[in-house]
C-alpha cells in the first residue's frame, strides 16, 4: 500500500498528481500497443532469438492451416508454395542448346565407364539438351560455389543403390572444376565411396546399401544374386557408417523388383537355421522405409541436419508402353515421351502409394525428391547399349541390340544432373 502525502509537501506534490494524471492516457496508450505488438509478433521475435523449436519436443503434427516458422538447416529462400502454382516435381521438358549440358562427359574423370555414353559410342547427344521446366515457377540455376561453401567442414552421403551412385557422381562432376587437381581426391573403402575437397575440409559420399537394410546383396562389387534375401531390424548395420552426415540422400527401389514377394530373414546371417518368411513386396517395403524414418528420428538432428529420399528411378523396358513396336525397349530412343500422363509399367505404383503412406503419417522430417514423373518421360537418357560391357558379347546379343540394352541407368551428362538441380532447389529454397 503506498504511504499517503503528508500535509507538508502536498502542495509541491498537487502539480506533479495533475502531470501524472495528463501523462497517463499517452503512457496506457503505449504499454496497450506494445502489449498487442507481443501478442501479435511474439512468437517471431522469440524464434529470431533462437529460443523456441516446435518441432523438437513437442510431437503433435503441425496444422496444415498454420505456418510453420521454423527454418530448416541450409534453406535461404523458397520457390513458392503449390498453392502459388509451384510445383517443381510438376512441368515439361524444354530443349536448351545453349545450357545444356551442365558439363562435359569428357571432362568429369569421375563418371564409371556403364554411364559414358559418347565414349562408348553413341552417336547423338540430343539426351544432354533438355532442361526441366517446373509448373508455375523456374528452377533457380544450379551454383556450384554456393554448394561447395555450404558443405565446407560438412558431409554430404548419398546411401542407396547405382542408381543413387549415379546422382552421387553427378553431383561430384557439378562441383569439382571449381576444385584444383591437387585439392581433391576420390576413395573406395568397401561399401563406400568418397570424394574429398581439401581446401573446403569437405566430403561427398556414396554408400552402397541396395536395401537400407542388411541383405545377401551387400557387397558393392559382387552382388548379383537373384535369390535375394533383406534382413528384418538390421539398419545399424549400415547406419553406424552414416552417422555425423550432414545432408543425407536415401534411394531404395530397383533391388525390391524380384516379384510379387521379398524374403526377410529373421535373425541373423550368421545363423545356422535361418527363419526366412516371405512378405509381399509392399509390406516388405513398408517394413523397409519404416526402419528408415525411425533411424533418422534417432539419429539425425534436424537443427543441423537435411534427410532427402529420392523416389524410384524408372525403366524403359517395354516400347508398347509408349506405343512403339512389341519387343523393342530404350534401345535407339531418341525422343521424349510427349503424354503427360504416361507411367510405365516397370513402375511400380504400389510402391509408390507404400512411400506416400508412410511418410504421409510421419513427423520425421525428411524432405521428398519426387523425381519418378519427370524421369519417365525420359526414355531416350538410357545407356543402352552404349556402356562398359563386363562379360564379351555373344554372337546372338551382337545381332540383336535389344536383347542386352540398358534401360535402368542413365547417360552422363544427363537426366541425374536434373535430380540433382531438384535437390539443390530443396536444399535451399524449400
Amino acid at each position: 500500500m503506498k504511504t499517503p502525502l503528508s500535509s507538508s509537501s502536498s502542495s509541491s506534490s498537487s502539480s506533479y498528481i495533475i502531470r501524472k494524471a495528463r501523462l497517463s492516457p499517452y503512457l496506457f496508450t503505449l504499454l496497450a500497443f506494445i502489449f498487442f505488438v507481443a501478442i501479435l509478433y511474439g512468437e517471431d521475435f522469440i524464434c529470431i532469438l533462437g529460443q523456441l523449436d516446435p518441432l523438437s519436443s513437442d510431437t503433435r503434427p503441425i496444422s496444415p492451416t498454420k505456418k510453420n516458422r521454423e527454418k530448416l538447416p541450409f534453406a535461404i529462400g523458397k520457390t513458392g508454395t503449390e498453392e502459388e502454382g509451384c510445383d517443381v516435381f510438376r512441368g515439361r521438358w524444354v530443349r536448351d542448346v545453349s545450357n545444356r549440358p551442365l558439363y562435359e562427359e569428357s571432362e568429369c574423370p569421375y563418371i564409371q565407364p556403364q554411364l559414358t555414353c559418347q565414349e562408348h559410342g553413341r552417336p547423338e547427344r540430343e539426351y544432354q539438351y533438355w532442361r526441366w521446366q517446373p509448373q508455375g515457377c523456374d528452377l533457380p540455376s544450379f551454383n556450384a560455389t554456393l554448394m561447395l561453401e555450404t558443405l565446407r567442414g560438412k558431409r554430404m552421403m548419398f546411401v542407396g543403390d547405382s542408381l543413387n551412385r549415379g546422382q552421387f557422381v553427378s553431383m561430384v562432376c557439378l562441383l569439382h572444376r571449381l576444385i584444383p587437381e591437387d585439392e581433391k581426391s576420390m576413395e573406395t573403402f568397401d561399401s563406400l565411396t568418397v570424394f574429398t575437397a581439401k581446401e573446403y575440409n569437405a566430403t561427398i559420399e556414396f554408400y552402397w546399401a541396395p536395401f537400407l537394410l542388411e541383405s545377401n546383396s551387400d557387397n558393392a562389387v559382387v552382388h548379383r544374386i537373384s535369390d535375394r534375401i533383406v534382413r528384418k531390424g538390421s539398419i545399424n548395420k549400415h547406419g553406424k557408417y552414416w552417422k555425423g552426415v550432414d545432408i543425407l540422400v536415401f534411394n531404395t527401389y530397383l533391388w525390391w523388383m524380384t516379384g510379387i514377394k521379398m524374403k526377410i530373414l529373421k535373425g541373423s546371417f550368421d545363423d545356422e537355421e535361418k527363419e526366412i518368411v516371405e512378405l509381399p513386396t509392399e509390406d516388405a517395403y513398408r517394413m523397409a522405409m519404416k526402419s528408415m524414418l525411425r533411424w533418422v528420428k534417432l539419429n539425425m538432428d534436424r537443427k543441423k541436419t537435411r534427410v532427402f529420399f529420392t523416389s524410384m528411378s524408372p525403366s524403359h523396358g517395354k516400347s508398347i508402353d509408349w506405343g512403339g513396336e512389341p519387343g523393342q525397349n530404350c534401345y535407339n530412343e531418341t525422343t521424349l515421351i510427349e503424354d503427360t500422363n504416361y507411367w510405365g509399367s516397370d513402375c511400380r505404383r504400389s510402391i509408390m502409394e507404400v512411400i506416400g503412406e508412410v511418410f504421409g503419417g510421419s513427423k520425421v522430417p525428411i524432405t521428398f525428391l519426387n523425381i519418378t514423373q519427370l524421369s519417365n518421360y525420359r526414355k531416350d537418357a538410357h545407356t543402352s547399349i552404349y556402356k562398359k560391357q563386363w562379360n564379351p558379347l555373344t554372337p546372338e546379343q551382337e545381332a540383336n541390340p535389344v536383347s542386352y540394352a540398358d534401360c535402368v541407368h542413365w547417360c552422363m551428362p544427363g537426366l541425374q544432373d536434373t535430380w540433382n538441380e531438384l535437390l539443390f532447389t530443396k536444399l535451399f529454397y524449400p
